[in-house]
Order: structure tokens, then sequence, then C-alpha cells
């Protein structure tokens, strides 16, 4: 299966990750990173919940905070998190020792306007979109 018919390509939210990395990441490098990922810098854990089973989900991202600003590049397309927060409209992120509440989720779509985003994901907002939230 090609990046452009896998399911989390959604139109302003390109997957730019081929899908056996996703899988190999999905199977194997998940495991081996959840434990680094409270004292790893830059990556930081997504606790999201379901939007039809309501059961709580822990994803580990590399988030960028800027303020009370947090972006997330979106590599892999539009994934269950995204779309599990987006629905919810709120989440907690795991950053550190800290954990922050999100609220107002939103993306802005590959090539769209980075203006305000943390310096990193402007970077990146030209070849992928980007997850950001507010910090409550």
């Amino acid at each position: 299966m090609r990046a452009s018919e896998h399911p989390n390509n959604a139109p302003g939210v390109p997957m730019v990750f081929p899908p056996w990395f996703e899988n190999l990441q999905v199977k194997y490098l998940n495991k081996m990173v959840r434990p680094l990922a409270k004292v790893m810098p830059g990556l930081s854990t997504v606790i999201h919940r379901g939007r039809k089973s309501g059961k709580q989900y822990e994803t580990i991202v590399t988030a960028y905070r800027d303020g009370d600003t947090v972006a997330v590049a979106l590599g892999h397309g539009k994934t269950d998190w995204v779309r599990n927060v987006l629905a919810a409209g709120e989440a907690d992120l795991r950053l550190g020792r800290r954990e922050l509440h999100l609220v107002n989720p939103r993306i802005v779509p590959a090539g769209g306007d980075g203006t305000g985003l943390p310096r990193m994901a402007r970077m990146q907002v030209g070849r992928m979109a980007i997850f950001v939230a507010d910090v409550a």
C-alpha cells in the first residue's frame, strides 16, 4: 500500500512516512521508546480517550511548546490519536514531569501559515500538517 492510499492520508494532512515505517514503529519502536518518554528530551505522551470506546490511550509524540501553544508535526497523517483529540476537544500532555491540559485542538494543513507556532513546527509546516493546541 502506498502512503497516498493509506487511511491516515487526509486532505491537508499528508502521510509523509511510508506505511512500512508506520508498521515498524507501531509494532516495535513505540514499545522500546515508551519507558524513555518520561526522561528523553523532546518526547511527550498524549493522553486521550477513544472516540467510541471511551478507553484511555497514551501515544508517544514529539511535541514543541512555545508559551501556551503546543505543536506536534503529523508525519504519519491524521492518525487515531489526532481524531480522538479533535473529537473530544481536549487531551492531556505529559511533557517531562509536567502534565498539561490541552484545549482548542486544531490542525494547520501542510503548506499552511505557521505564524504563532513554535520554531520547530514552523520549519516543518511546509511539508507536513501540524497539530496545534492551547495549554489551559
